[in-house]
């Protein structure tokens, strides 16, 4: 009803200026007024919903939020290790180094090496926040309007089909300092050199690396995939404005 206003209140002023004006004035009165018109045909109907570049802005300050609180968590201490939603256990590879080493008592290798694993992963994981914002950026409008109007983990999923890899590859160098930071490595070294020393046990490898960065993103994703579905359905947990706007009306 606003729109129809505007424009009746339009149309006697340039019918004025025309009539009353030269050739010149004329035709940039009708320029004008065309341009008004268009402007006014591609403005949104509604003004109390959030434009498209609000929605856009508003995922993305929503998965900035999400990130910065579960990096928080998770890269503390006992970020990893004290939470069994995400603890790291030995990887399945060393299953026979387990059973072997336990049988002759040396359960406390084990144990050393496995929480060594989760203070890699928690001194990792604040690291990885920057790639993690970068990819956020990177996002298209498309992709914004395709994760606004699906499910509550739908970013989660969009970032962890492009992210995985890439985010894979820039984690690798951070883990392997990791690892070496907090003795995992010669934790590794200590317990696999006492397993080696016993008779007949069959060789056994394990890529620590390869395993924190898969069992750490999985710990991320899984914590980001609950700050979403939060921020959409909880108003506590939008706190900006913006947040408060798009999925207020979302």
């Amino acid at each position: 009803m606003k729109r129809a206003f505007v424009i009746l209140g339009v149309v006697p002023f340039l019918l004025a200026a025309v009539a009353n004006g030269d050739a010149t004035a004329q035709g940039d009165w009708l320029q004008k007024g065309k341009n008004l018109f268009e402007g006014l045909g591609n403005a949104p109907s509604s003004q109390t919903g959030p434009t498209t570049a609000e929605i856009g802005a508003g995922l993305k300050d929503a998965l900035r939020v999400g990130t910065e609180t579960v990096v928080g968590q998770l890269g503390r201490n006992d970020g990893f290790n004290a939470d069994p939603s995400i603890h790291l256990p030995l990887p399945e590879s060393l299953g026979t180094v387990q059973s072997t080493l336990r049988k002759f008592g040396m359960s406390s290798l084990l144990d050393d090496l496995e929480l060594r694993l989760n203070r890699a992963a928690e001194v990792a994981t604040p690291k990885a926040k920057k790639l993690f914002w970068q990819a956020i950026s990177d996002m298209t409008m498309e992709d914004v309007r395709a994760i606004y109007e699906g499910p509550d983990d739908s970013a989660t999923r969009y970032f962890q089909g492009r992210m995985s890899r890439p985010l894979a590859m820039e984690m690798r160098p951070i883990v392997d300092q990791s690892l070496a930071e907090v003795g995992a490595i010669q934790s590794y070294e200590n317990m696999m050199g006492q397993y080696r020393s016993l008779p007949f046990v069959p060789d056994v490898k394990a890529d620590l690396t390869t395993y924190v960065i898969e069992k750490g993103m999985e710990g991320l994703f899984y914590y980001i995939a609950r700050e979403e579905a939060a921020i959409r359905q909880d108003p506590v947990k939008r706190t900006t404005a913006l947040l408060q706007k798009v999925f207020g009306t979302h």
